[in-house]
């Protein structure tokens, strides 16, 4: 259980006029009064449980299985550092075509050179185009057409070589 959903839980029992609520789960405990000792205020206990687990022959497997997938994010993040990574400069939604019945401004492998339009991003009814800064090779598109996208979002790799 989250933080933002022991917040919810504190609101809801305050709004519903209970004066003392109890929830335990596996490793949770959530004690919440409101208005017992006619205060006005609320008080909420939370205590973590710490649980037992019980050692087997399986567990250094299942610890070997996420450093894996780790070094193969490593693996995939020190490839991707020799490419350059084109952001997204505002926020908005990405659109990979000028309009829907055109073809696409780039595609993977294609070769693009410093001014280039790579896609448009639409903020506030407006259309932006997205200029490339630097000339080169698109290895991969970051962003699903029609997507929203956030400042400062990697929306391309090009491979500068």
């Amino acid at each position: 259980m989250d933080i933002k959903e022991i917040q919810n839980l504190i609101k809801f029992v305050a709004k519903s006029g209970a004066t003392e609520v109890k929830l335990e789960m596996d490793d949770v405990k959530i004690t919440i009064r409101t208005g017992a000792l006619n205060t006005g205020q609320e008080t909420t206990y939370v205590q973590q449980i710490p649980i037992a687990q019980a050692h087997t022959p399986a567990a250094p497997a299942q610890a070997e299985a996420p450093a894996t997938a780790e070094q193969k994010e490593d693996a995939a993040a020190a490839e991707d550092a020799k490419y350059i990574t084109i952001k997204s400069p505002i926020i908005g939604t990405f659109y990979r075509k000028p309009s829907p019945d055109k073809p696409s401004f780039v595609e993977v492998g294609q070769s693009i050179s410093k001014g280039d339009v790579l896609c448009v991003i639409e903020a506030m009814k407006l259309f932006n185009d997205i200029e490339s800064e630097v000339s080169g090779k698109v290895v991969k598109i970051l962003v699903d057409d029609s997507s929203p996208v956030e400042f400062d979002q990697p929306l391309f790799l090009v491979d500068p070589s």
